[in-house]
């Protein structure tokens, strides 16, 4: 902390001398013969007093002694540090290590997990093929099949991925350029990977955040509506569908529905996406004059797979492009979805219990400092996520010499300009602070890398948990906390 017998004591060498120019300063500006409608920006006097004694530390140090006890953070839990990755030393910190709830800096695990184990050139493949033979006439005596490989971007538009849209029209072009006419059979869906259909929320997650709504996609076919409690009915703009949200007698679980037909099942906002590519596919193919004489049918297994000619092979965005659009904007869905995938490439399921062993064993293998980690979900949704401000600079630090480390950086919002971090930093870090953001209700947070005035990178975090006020209000004091650190 800061050395308040210097600070003090160089104020009061300094002090005399504003007092002696005081008078004269003063006659100058607020002479009766200057413009009086001329508003001067100046600096004052302590301002000066402090930049021409305390060093950029002692500033930092100030900052942080001055946010103790601030009306907005003086009852909240909130850690802070900002760490020299060169030196391997902490230049200033407050409770560093304390757990605290890290929301959405989690997805810095999630991703960088994800970067490290895939590699940042991984793609999902979804495959058209066929089965059977084509006769003179341009009949399928066989199976269409589509071979997922859980693309979590599929048919989303996100991170550059093409709509259900472009994927059926080139599926459809690929069945005409095989001369095929009309299908004698089935149209079946292939996915070992992601065989469940219920998306189950993970412990503790905050549902409803600042009007946005954090809830899980997939279908309810296992659970009773008949059981639900419906708790919201409301259109979130005006002409919007109505929404519905229920919570579940099973495990308290929250489920989404778009309807609510109470027949046995929910229908979710988010539909299956290999199940809605297959129809869409399937009412395409007949409209351009393809029949197809069986319906859509999940294949999950298959011990004695027939013989398949490949048509045509959509693939996704990199992870590379996923993982930038995950943290840029902070995506939920797509950072499950990582979790899952990790799980399956290491441990063959797509549990997000599996994902949670992978990233975890993962995180030792790199030396993470687990001392208070507690890894529950691979978004940040989960209030019982813990991890100290300590254990997340010396991760950020460690991955600067990691053949990932420029993906990684780059992927994080920029201060001033680009995603969750557009509207902050505005003035002071403009353009030089490079990091996660993370929000629940009554949780901020922030954690990545800083380039400061004089050419260095640090890396700092900053959570604060159970603050009072506003998430503007809190926003400024994060601000007001970094901002020193600028000059050092």
């Amino acid at each position: 902390m800061v050395n308040f017998r210097k600070y003090i004591s160089g104020i009061t060498v300094l002090a005399a001398g504003f007092l002696f120019a005081q008078t004269t300063v003063s006659s100058v500006l607020y002479s009766h013969n200057t413009d009086n409608s001329r508003v001067l920006s100046l600096p004052s006097p302590v301002e000066i007093v402090e930049k021409a004694v305390l060093s950029p530390k002692d500033l930092v140090d100030i900052s942080v002694n001055t946010m103790m006890t601030d009306p907005v953070l003086k009852n909240a839990t909130w850690g802070f540090v900002v760490y020299d990755p060169k030196s391997k030393k902490i230049i200033s910190s407050y409770n560093e290590s304390t757990p605290l709830v890290p929301a959405s800096t989690t997805k810095l695990l999630t991703t960088e997990t994800a970067l490290s184990l895939l590699g940042e050139n991984y793609r999902w493949m979804t495959q058209l093929e066929y089965s059977g033979n084509i006769d003179e006439n341009g009949v399928l005596n066989g199976n269409i099949y589509i071979v997922g490989s859980g693309d979590p971007s599929l048919g989303t538009n996100k991170a550059g991925a093409a709509s259900y849209k472009d994927i059926v029209a080139d599926f459809v072009s690929g069945i005409k350029n095989e001369g095929i006419k009309k299908v004698n059979g089935d149209i079946v869906i292939q996915t070992a990977l992601f065989k469940g259909n219920i998306s189950r929320l993970p412990e503790n997650v905050v549902w409803l955040e600042n009007n946005n709504y954090y809830l899980p996609a997939g279908t309810t076919k296992e659970i009773n509506p008949a059981n639900e409690k419906l708790i919201v009915k409301k259109s979130m703009t005006p002409g919007s569908d109505k929404k519905f949200f229920y919570v579940s007698p099973y495990a308290d679980q929250m489920v989404y529905a778009e309807k609510y037909e109470g027949n046995g099942t929910l229908t979710t906002k988010i539909p299956d996406a290999p199940a809605f590519l297959a129809n869409s596919f399937k009412a395409n193919l007949v409209k351009s004059g393809v029949a197809v004489t069986g319906k859509v049918t999940p294949k999950i297994t298959d011990s004695s797979p027939e013989i398949r000619k490949k048509v045509s092979v959509y693939q996704s965005p990199t992870l590379a492009d996923i993982v930038y659009y995950t943290n840029q904007r902070s995506d939920n869905s797509l950072a499950e979805a990582l979790l899952k995938v990790v799980g399956f490439y290491k441990m063959g399921d797509q549990t997000s219990e599996s994902g949670r062993i992978v990233v975890n064993n993962h995180l030792k293998d790199i030396a993470f400092d687990v001392e208070g980690l507690n890894y529950i979900d691979g978004s940040g949704l989960s209030r019982s996520n813990k991890v100290t401000p300590i254990a997340q600079v010396k991760y950020l630090s460690s991955l600067m010499n990691t053949k990932i480390y420029k993906t990684y950086f780059d992927s994080l919002p920029i201060g001033g300009q680009s995603g969750t971090l557009k509207r902050m930093f505005l003035t002071n870090g403009n353009g030089q602070v490079f990091a996660k953001t993370g929000t629940l209700n009554k949780v901020k947070t922030l954690a990545g890398y800083l380039k400061t005035n004089t050419g260095k990178t640090l890396v700092f975090s900053l959570m604060v948990n159970n603050y009072s006020g506003s998430v503007d209000q809190v926003k400024s004091r994060m601000e007001k906390i970094i901002g020193p650190a600028l000059d050092l």
